[in-house]
């Protein structure tokens, strides 16, 4: 598991599909419900590392990003 993709197809094997319309809004959602599945047991702890690992890649260049638009 590398990419965002990555991520939303493990939830979707759950039967979570995630859109909120922004994207760090929806980064920020999936790692609540990877919370959620983590909690209940139903992902092992590498699996949920990883997909946290790359939510928290993803959300820091979103965050970089907005404040390269701002800037302007």
């Amino acid at each position: 598991m590398k990419t965002l993709y990555d991520v939303q197809q493990l939830l979707k094997r759950f039967g979570i599909f995630v859109y909120v319309g922004k994207r760090i809004w929806d980064i920020e959602l999936m790692a609540l419900e990877l919370d959620h599945l983590h909690k209940a047991g139903v992902i092992d702890d590498p699996t949920f590392i990883t997909a946290k690992l790359v939510l928290t890649r993803e959300h820091r260049f979103e965050e970089k990003h907005q404040n390269e638009l701002t800037d302007f």
